[in-house]
């Protein structure tokens, strides 16, 4: 087994950058950040190919001229078209859908042109986050943050495909921890069986998250009814800081993005804790296809918070922390060496791949989806 000394480094020094930024430590050494940053030093995207060919940016143009705002999240539906919400013009985490209630901000699209095929969800969201498209085309839609009424926020709301809500989790506008309550819901899926898994707790990364903030994933039933819980902030195994986005593989594991962190967390059904990746960066998005490929977006990566490592798709085999492919970034003038790349990610049958455009990435794309078509 050949060992590369460049990931021995990152992987001892990426933790304590997290650490530094969190405060929890102050001294780093000088020459250890120096050879875990800068793109020329990036060995984890160093001669991996990528399977793409063109990119066609704003691939899904809203009707009536509407400009997109920002996105996080976009899921293949059971017969192959997209779907992804847009924050009703809002690029930022407020002022969009709570500003905007006539207009809807989830959009199935067209998986051959791109043409809306059907939209809803008007006056219902503050901040949709995560999106996940059950086996039945059932739409699941967290909705991250409160209004400031009280009356609507941190909850998970269930559509049918024509935009019938069928269900909610959580209290509306009522963050916390308690019985019932979700506070800031990143993700939501759906196992094979139809229990419903929930990741909490979008601030959870932050150097000093607020009182009350979460990092937990929730298990319920398929009707709703509360089954379990695990997980809290922090940096251990079982541990998060923002379990931003969730997959499920063919054998039925739950893949957690644990993006403060910079990881991915592998469970079973139960919380028992299976595996742990740390060669997909600090991850926004997750995909896993039918052939249990495994598609990661890091959006946020920079000097600050993950020094060395490129935004981008990051593809390798589900089974195993492995990469085979990368999909680079938009250039940027200020981010020269990182780039910015979207918050969501998926894939169709034919390979095609699909980011939502989130509020780094959404100007520099000039639209709320990219499409990287397979070579």
């Amino acid at each position: 087994m050949t060992i590369d000394r460049e990931y021995v480094v990152k992987c001892l020094v990426a933790p304590l950058v997290v650490l530094a930024t969190a405060g929890l430590v102050s001294v780093i050494p000088q020459s250890a950040v120096a050879q875990s940053g800068g793109s020329e030093s990036d060995f984890i995207d160093r001669g991996l190919p990528n399977p793409t060919g063109e990119v066609i940016l704003n691939w899904a143009p809203l009707p009536d001229n509407r400009v997109w705002g920002s996105t996080a999240g976009i899921d293949i539906g059971p017969d192959g078209h997209v779907w992804a919400y847009d924050r009703c013009g809002g690029l930022g985490l407020a002022g969009g859908c709570e500003a905007n209630p006539t207009r809807d901000p989830i959009f199935k699209f067209n998986k051959d042109t791109g043409a809306v095929m059907t939209s809803f969800g008007a006056g219902l969201f503050v901040l949709p986050h995560g999106i996940h498209v059950d086996d039945d085309g059932n739409v699941w839609v967290t909705d991250s943050q409160g209004n400031e009424g009280g009356t609507k926020g941190h909850q998970v709301i269930k559509f049918s495909p024509d935009g019938e809500v069928l269900l909610r989790l959580g209290r509306a506008g009522q963050p916390g921890s308690g019985s019932g309550q979700l506070n800031e819901p990143c993700d939501v899926i759906t196992a094979p069986n139809g229990d419903i898994f929930v990741s909490d707790g979008h601030s959870g990364q932050n150097p000093d998250p607020p009182a009350g903030a979460t990092g937990r994933i929730l298990k319920f039933a398929p009707d709703g009814t509360f089954i379990k819980e695990w997980g809290e902030i922090g940096f251990r195994p079982g541990q998060f800081r923002t379990p931003h986005a969730m997959e499920f593989d063919s054998q039925g594991r739950l893949y957690v993005a644990d993006r403060g962190n910079h990881r991915i967390q592998i469970f079973d059904q139960e919380g028992e804790l299976l595996d742990i990746y740390m060669q997909y960066s600090r991850i926004s998005g997750l995909f896993i296809s039918d052939d249990d490929t495994l598609y990661a977006i890091d959006s946020e990566s920079g000097v600050g918070n993950h020094p060395g490592w490129k935004t981008g798709v990051r593809i390798g085999p589900a089974g195993e922390d492995r990469l085979t492919g990368f999909v680079p970034p938009h250039a940027h003038e200020t981010r020269v060496l990182q780039g910015v790349a979207g918050e969501g990610v998926a894939a169709d049958g034919d390979g095609n791949i699909y980011a939502a455009e989130g509020p780094g990435s959404r100007p520099t794309a000039g639209g709320g989806i990219t499409k990287y078509v397979v070579r």
